[in-house]
């Protein structure tokens, strides 16, 4: 048990489902209390899943965080129904996978807008939350083993930049911040083998047998493969760790 957690308010974004909720729960189960934001209509109910499965305080809120109007109001609204937050975790974000001379504008400025602009939006709105009132905090963003190299067969090239703009952000602000009582890092997944790619993998069969061939460990992540990692990174016993994106993808990238 990280004890300094215990009683902490966290926002976790992308959290009504998958790898989301999945960290959510990690963190609930150090005596965290959760904030779900996802623009999925069922965040509420996964809140309340959440909170009954480990007794601790939940609130789910509906919100976009391409819009900083939006994560904005919902990081206040957190605030006031649980108290300031002093843990971010950014896991909302989307893919989308095709020929780059195919790609259209619309594709890539979804992608951008999600994974990189929603980033930052909700750094920024809880940093103004923190800066306000007093606090201090632990940023962990969801960045990609993509950032660091390109993975095939699927050509992928707005979620590899975006992704990769993900760590130079976690670097930047990390920079910016750490003197101001923020600590901002960043977890690398590799393949996991959340709700959504397990569906995908159900009808792309030896898409998977081929994504296992390449990593070392043998076999694509579980989703509780993370909860260690983010743990440690939201606690204080990582306060020495500053701008870090930290790979976990069963050695794929080092191959």
């Amino acid at each position: 048990m990280y004890e300094d957690l215990r009683g902490k308010i966290a926002v976790v974004t992308g959290g009504a489902r998958g790898l989301g909720y999945q960290m959510a729960t990690a963190l609930a189960a150090h005596g965290v209390e959760i904030a779900l934001v996802d623009l999925l209509p069922e965040v509420s109910d996964s809140a309340a899943r959440l909170a009954q499965a480990k007794s601790v305080r939940t609130v789910g809120i509906a919100a976009d965080v391409t819009d900083p109007t939006s994560i904005g109001g919902a990081i206040t609204a957190i605030a006031g129904a649980l108290g300031t937050p002093s843990i971010l975790v950014n896991a909302a974000g989307i893919t989308a996978w095709g020929d780059s001379v195919d790609v259209t504008a619309e594709s890539w400025r979804k992608v951008i807008d999600v994974n990189l602009n929603g980033t930052f939006f909700s750094c920024q709105a809880f940093a103004r939350t923190v800066f306000a009132a007093g606090g201090q905090g632990a940023i962990v963003n969801v960045s990609s083993m993509s950032a660091f190299v390109v993975n095939i067969p699927q050509r992928q090239v707005s979620y590899n930049a975006s992704k990769a703009a993900v760590d130079q952000i976690t670097k930047s602000l990390a920079v910016e911040w750490i003197t101001k009582g923020i600590r901002v890092n960043a977890v690398a997944p590799g393949y996991f083998l959340s709700d959504m790619t397990k569906q995908f993998l159900d009808s792309n069969e030896d898409l998977g047998k081929y994504w296992n061939s390449l990593i070392p460990a043998g076999r694509m992540g579980q989703p509780a493969d993370l909860d260690g990692l983010v743990t440690f990174l939201s606690s204080d016993v990582s306060q020495y760790i500053v701008g870090e994106s930290i790979v976990i993808d069963g050695g794929y990238s080092i191959v």
